[in-house]
């Protein structure tokens, strides 16, 4: 049946068209904007998946700046920490050649001097952008990652990087917790009296038939039969007599009866002792000196203080983060040093026990009082404390300065390992952050970007099909007119 109110060919034929040109257009727009899905009404999820993505690639590309940022910053003071090492390597060369009495100590005071200044200037100018890894003890933190858990989450992560503090401060002792208990004195005066141990030879009327060996302090005597005459009194009086000739330094004998005394001034060392024939008290003689003794047990937190005073003068170190006892003890050797106490002099050791030992002899004939405290909460002192009161025109100033420029060199060496570690680490992470980057981009393209082969296959196709929808449409449409026939 034929009909001129409806013309279903010509419907079937428009709808078709028109389907042609969505598709047609939807073609065109993805080789206009390269662009599969260009807004959330082309594909929602793919949409919304890549949005995400998209601020994941903006906020990296800001971590990459933040990278670079600290970066600059870390390079700055890793250079700087090793441009103060190679000052206190010359420093150091300038107290070595002080060592000599038969030099200008004074000049060599000045050129040191100078050498400090130079560090100082290092430390101050050691910035950038305002922030200076050289100075303080608070931690500076760099962004470095955005990390998206798989409910939604995101947290961000950062590359904390430790400040080595290069300044000469003492710190400043706190008012905390009492930590005195750590640290324990010997005594609590220092004198220059020696130690002493005995010999004693057995009641013998005649000695002339006896073997006898001593040694102290690596020196030996040995007497054969027929070398010692008379009793053992006797014996014992010509040995002294001989130990006395030997000239060992700090090392004096005196004798009552059949009992030799040896008495040792020798600070920091032990002197051995050994007999065949006699009977010796110890197999050594004690160090001279006094000692603070730090626990072995105990941990040091930032800000922990130990102060020792000796005589009238008190002297501070307050530890920085990640100090042991071993730095509380140089520390406070270097303060003591420092002090240009006549007659003291200081060692740090590490005694059998396991434990960190400050020792303070004193030379005067006088004594001095000892005492120590120790509290919490303090300001930490400087990673190049003392270096301000090295002082080599004195012998002991350049003996002291010689032990303590070795610490203050292993510190700057840390503090430029630190850096570097630092900085190396960053670099890692800028490279991974860029070509994690990369892959977010290249993720994104594979979902929403158009493939343009297709696209423009499809296009030709769809061009095609559109010409004959039209041509479709119009002989749909003359349809009616061939019902004008019937009527002729």
């Amino acid at each position: 049946m034929s009909s001129i109110l409806t013309n279903t060919s010509a419907m079937v034929a428009l709808q078709t068209l028109r389907g042609t040109n969505s598709k047609l257009s939807m073609a065109q727009s993805e080789i206009s904007t390269g662009l599969r899905v260009a807004s959330a009404k082309d594909n929602a999820s793919v949409w919304a998946i890549s949005k995400v993505m998209d601020s994941d690639v903006k906020g990296f590309k800001g971590i990459s700046d933040s990278l670079a940022l600290g970066e600059s910053t870390i390079t700055v003071a890793r250079q700087a920490s090793e441009t103060i090492t190679n000052l206190l390597t010359d420093i150091k060369g300038k107290i070595v050649a002080a060592q000599e009495e038969n030099v200008d100590r004074n000049k060599i005071q000045t050129d040191i001097n100078a050498l400090r200044d130079q560090i100082n200037s290092v430390v101050n100018a050691a910035q950038f952008n305002g922030l200076n890894l050289l100075k303080g003890t608070q931690d500076v933190n760099i962004l470095s990652s955005l990390d998206r858990a798989s409910d939604g989450s995101v947290t961000a992560n950062n590359i904390t990087i430790s400040r080595v503090d290069m300044s000469t401060a003492a710190g400043v002792l706190g008012t905390g917790t009492d930590l005195s208990p750590n640290a324990t004195l010997s005594a609590t005066s220092a004198t220059n009296t020696g130690n002493s141990e005995t010999v004693t030879f057995a009641a013998d009327a005649d000695m002339s038939n006896n073997v006898v060996s001593l040694t102290i302090g690596g020196a030996t005597l040995n007497y054969s039969a027929g070398q010692l005459s008379g009793d053992q009194d006797a014996a014992a009086s010509q040995i002294t007599g001989d130990i006395n000739a030997l000239g060992l330094v700090g090392i004096t004998a005196s004798v009552s009866a059949n009992v030799i005394t040896l008495t040792s001034t020798r600070a920091f060392q032990d002197t051995t002792l050994a007999a065949s024939g006699a009977t010796a008290s110890a197999s050594s003689i004690a160090q001279r000196s006094e000692s603070l003794t730090f626990s072995a047990s105990a941990a040091v937190k930032q800000g922990d203080g130990y102060q020792v005073t000796v005589g009238s003068t008190a002297f501070t170190y307050v530890a920085g983060k990640g100090e042991t006892f071993e730095d509380v003890a140089r520390g406070l050797k270097t303060a003591i040093d420092g002090g240009s106490l006549d007659g003291i002099t200081t060692k740090v050791v590490k005694n059998s026990s396991n434990q960190w030992e400050l020792r303070i002899d004193n030379n005067n004939a006088t004594s001095v009082t000892l005492a120590r405290a120790g509290a919490e909460g303090g300001t930490a002192s400087g990673g190049l404390f003392g270096l301000d009161a090295i002082d080599v025109t004195t012998n002991a100033g350049a003996d002291a300065a010689l032990s303590n420029i070795e610490t203050l060199v292993s510190n700057s060496i840390d503090g430029a390992a630190q850096f570097g570690s630092a900085q190396g680490r960053i670099q890692i992470q800028r490279d991974f952050v860029s070509k994690l980057t990369d892959s977010l981009k290249t993720g994104i393209g594979t979902l929403i970007d158009a493939d343009m082969e297709e696209a423009s296959a499809r296009l030709q196709a769809l061009q095609v099909q559109q010409q004959l929808g039209i041509q479709s449409l119009s002989i749909a449409n003359k349809a009616p007119q061939a019902i004008l026939a019937l009527f002729r």
